[in-house]
């Protein structure tokens, strides 16, 4: 009777928490953000510069942007274009129920977990759409209808696709111009990419079955000690989205696999080995490697000294973006413009969206040479050539032992992940 009595308790105390913080969170205020017209700003590799609104120039690196002869996109416009094109996803409420749990929101504890998908999404569209990718209704999205994308235009669209994949259009038009060949061609590749990008969300959805959603990860993380409510530190998500990486059994991830750093040190031999060992076919242009390497950024605060590196790798073509923040608030970095980083707030709580719809409205998925040390490595060869204690987990485990005592303390310190 007390251990039913302790359980009655626990629930309630969840109930009331996750009540808290739905109202906690669902009244936070969306600040406007400035931008200076003078300097530069990054983006995941782009470079943006407002100064020259009108057109698009190479402008050399003392212009501010890190990378030399880099193509500055001057429109206002397309920045807005780039940055709303990036998936935000955040905290929900009114989800299917967690396995184990009473909760049906992460709101006050899924911070973490949401960066980090925020992270591998950007991962994916890196791979499967490219850089340049921005979603077509990008600047519709104040004035978007949740309707507008009805069942009956979602099967058009995918038929077409579809057809123009079998050969189907060119036995019905056995004669076209070169014009509507371009502009044929032109078509198919944005109805590939439309529906690649909604497949990429919906594996992040709010449900048991999706590949990346909350409820997978929870259920990785299970293995590590962890469980729904409890709060998640950057370096044990890493660990669980290359597990999740891994078990996803989706033709169109097989050849993608996530490395994480032991140390600060990247190993190359180790990470071309993830490479080859990965489920996809011969085609390198199907395989990608992941890496993610935790590292910590000063003591109780961000130590300045790291600014310029972190503006450096923000400013890489193939940065995927960095997690992180403090013990229990977790932003998504994705670019900065001078000393002030953008940056994407999970810290909002939004209302569940079913992705197993086909009609699932996107709108609500959208938002140094001071250095002595430096704050990881990349060296030849594999780890087990330096006779440190392999990593290599059970088949039957999420980690080994020596992984799971880092993570235990990693848990509780201040780290970003790369």
């Amino acid at each position: 009777m007390e251990a039913t009595g302790t359980d009655e308790v626990d629930k309630l105390k969840t109930k009331f928490i996750s009540a808290w913080n739905n109202m906690k969170y669902s009244w936070v205020l969306k600040t406007k953000t400035y931008f200076s017209r003078n300097s530069p700003v990054l983006l995941l590799g782009k470079c943006y510069h407002f100064k020259y609104e009108d057109e698009n120039k190479l402008l050399p690196a003392r212009s501010g942007c890190t990378i030399e002869d880099h193509v500055i996109a001057g429109n206002v416009e397309e920045f807005r274009k780039d940055f709303i094109s990036r998936i935000w996803l955040t905290y929900r409420e009114e989800f299917p129920q967690i396995e184990g749990s009473t909760l049906t929101t992460d709101c006050g504890w899924g911070c973490t977990l949401r960066t980090g998908q925020m992270l591998l999404a950007q991962g994916l569209i890196l791979h499967f759409l490219g850089r340049a990718w921005t979603w077509p209704d990008a600047l519709n999205i104040e004035n978007s209808d949740s309707e507008s994308w009805t069942s009956n235009t979602v099967k058009k669209f995918t038929a077409s696709f579809e057809a123009s994949l079998s050969g189907e259009r060119e036995l019905k038009t056995p004669a076209v111009s070169q014009k509507e060949t371009i502009r044929r061609y032109s078509d198919d590749h944005e109805m590939r990419n439309e529906i690649y990008h909604r497949k990429i969300i919906s594996w992040f959805g709010d449900s048991p079955l999706a590949l990346f959603g909350l409820h997978q990860l929870i259920e990785y993380g299970k293995k590590s000690g962890k469980k729904a409510g409890d709060w998640y530190g950057p370096a044990v998500v890493a660990h669980i989205l290359r597990k999740a990486v891994e078990e996803a059994r989706h033709p169109d991830l097989q050849g993608i696999t996530i490395y994480v750093a032991q140390d600060c040190t990247v190993y190359s031999s180790d990470v071309i080995d993830k490479q080859c060992t990965s489920m996809a076919s011969d085609n390198t242009d199907d395989k990608a490697v992941i890496i993610l390497i935790p590292v910590r950024l000063g003591g109780e605060r961000t130590n300045t000294d790291y600014l310029d590196f972190v503006k450096g790798i923000l400013s890489l073509e193939y940065c995927v973006g960095i997690i992180g923040g403090k013990p229990k608030q977790s932003y998504y970095f994705a670019g900065f413009q001078d000393d002030s980083l953008i940056y994407m707030d999970p810290h909002y709580c939004q209302s569940f969206v079913d992705v197993s719809i086909k009609d699932f409205p996107l709108e609500m998925l959208k938002i140094s040479s001071k250095e002595k040390y430096p704050l990881f490595t990349f060296v030849n060869g594999h780890s087990r050539d330096y006779d440190f204690t392999s990593t290599t987990t059970n088949e039957e485990d999420l980690f080994s032992e020596d992984e799971k005592k880092r993570l235990k303390r990693f848990s509780t310190e201040e780290f970003v992940l790369l």
